[in-house]
């Protein structure tokens, strides 16, 4: 397994992440564990600031908080001057329950509700991605009832398909999100946001994939929507204040993946942005970003205890975890691929090739399919690599499992920072009917 920002192995044969030894954290907080390495977290966040910085641009770089969403994580986000993307009024409460301020959020989304634009306004967020005709419609009746004006962005489509797996590409003509550019439809809708007397059209945004490993399609990204601004220009007499190009920056998750470093994306943009924005508007445009991934994957490691296993002579041996598919759905969704070690004995010599499994009722809980180990004894500690962001994001309570706990890891110190579901949180919302009362059981 690779191991990534502050992760090692100790003179104990443990692996250790932020001076943690890992075996010390699971008899602290059990398992599963996600362990989330804040040092790293900071860095990347910081990486993209200094690459910005350099380029000479004004700029936000807005952490994309679906990537993973928690009040330390909003934290950590303000305090390394972010901005913050939400997706829905868990997120945009989240965040400010954590303090963050308002002003530096983004409210993204191709179905906001009245309720949850009502509340963004509330808290004077800083600006809406509007992605439809209707969205922007109720973003002006809303607002004039209030007697606000409301700032927007318009969500396009460039045309540009990212080279990722098609369930996260997003920036292609056929898509659920955004106006599309070559159909006329974008133009339609800047005309349309430019006349509502409520709206304040501050620009663009573009959003092309994710887990991208070359700069390509950023730069066409980049050509094609300044031509489109060039052409609102022309016909509209309309400028752009802001361009926001979105996200997808990749991260290893295994050894065939190729990211480039923040800074070389980063800098293909503002290139990008340099060269074909010259001349559109007496200034360029302010440059937005959406990192998520990339600020919090590497930094994510999933800890779990081996069970049970079966071996299957000439075919395959599985060996099962006390996780699975419940705190990691993307092997499941989009056949996604991890590394993994045993953490407690990292110096040991792989012996053979096994899956790993989940634990719950379902043939496709599989976590890994043929990864090198020591051979596995119950009880050793499973570690999988890069799980930091839609893992805890994305987990359930299929099968009434509880959600992990997370934890934060730095300079030797853990902080609990998610406490671990009880079974008292499965049944919380749950009632039981008048009806029903007297054939409820009682767990005592």
């Amino acid at each position: 397994m690779y191991l990534h920002g502050s992760s090692k192995i100790n003179a104990a044969g443990h692996l250790e992440i932020g001076g943690c030894d890992v075996v010390e954290l699971k008899q602290t907080y059990g398992t599963p564990l996600y362990i989330m390495d804040e040092e790293l977290i900071r860095r990347r966040a910081r990486e993209y600031r200094q690459a910005f910085e350099a380029s000479g641009l004004t700029f936000q770089v807005a952490y994309a908080s679906k990537a993973f969403s928690t009040l330390a994580m909003c934290r950590i986000a303000d305090e390394e001057g972010m901005s913050l993307d939400v997706v829905s009024d868990g997120e945009l409460y989240t965040a400010l329950k954590a303090g963050f301020p308002a002003h530096r959020i983004h409210f993204h989304g191709n179905n906001k509700t009245p309720d949850e634009i009502e509340m963004a306004l509330d808290a004077k967020i800083g600006c809406f991605v509007a992605d439809n005709f209707i969205e922007l419609q109720m973003l002006q009746a809303i607002a004039s009832d209030r007697g606000e004006k409301v700032n927007v962005l318009l969500r396009v489509t460039p045309g540009v398909e990212a080279h990722t797996h098609e369930y996260i590409s997003t920036g292609q003509t056929d898509s659920k999100f955004g106006f599309d550019i070559q159909n006329g439809t974008a133009i339609e809708a800047v005309r349309t946001a430019a006349q509502l007397p409520n709206l304040e059209l501050l620009g663009l945004h573009s959003h092309i994939g994710s887990q991208i490993f070359e700069t390509d399609g950023f730069e066409m990204a980049v050509e094609r929507v300044a031509g489109f601004a060039r052409s609102v220009k022309e016909q509209l007499n309309v400028e752009f204040k802001v361009v926001n190009l979105g996200g997808g920056f990749g991260i290893r998750y295994t050894e065939g993946d190729t990211p480039l470093a923040v800074a070389e994306y980063v800098k293909a943009i503002t290139d990008g942005v340099k060269k074909h924005f010259e001349g559109i508007a007496a200034q360029l445009p302010e440059i937005w970003v959406e990192p998520g991934r990339s600020i919090v994957g590497d930094a994510g490691t999933t800890l779990y205890t081996v069970g049970t296993s079966k071996d299957i002579p000439g075919v395959r041996k599985y060996v099962a975890v006390d996780g699975g598919m419940t705190d990691n759905p993307r092997p499941a969704l989009y056949e996604s691929k991890y590394e993994a070690m045993l953490a407690n004995r990292a110096g040991d010599a792989n012996e053979e090739t096994v899956s790993i499994a989940g634990k719950c009722c379902e043939s496709g809980d599989m976590l890994i399919w043929d990864v090198e180990l020591p051979k596995p004894n119950t009880g050793d500690l499973l570690a999988v690599a890069c799980t930091g962001a839609y893992n805890y994001a994305m987990a359930s309570n299929y099968n009434r499992i509880r959600r992990p706990a997370v934890v934060f890891v730095k300079n030797g110190a853990s902080d609990l920072v998610v406490r671990r579901e009880s079974l008292d949180n499965i049944t919380g919302n749950d009632v039981i009917p008048a009806r029903l009362e007297k054939q409820g059981a009682q767990v005592k």
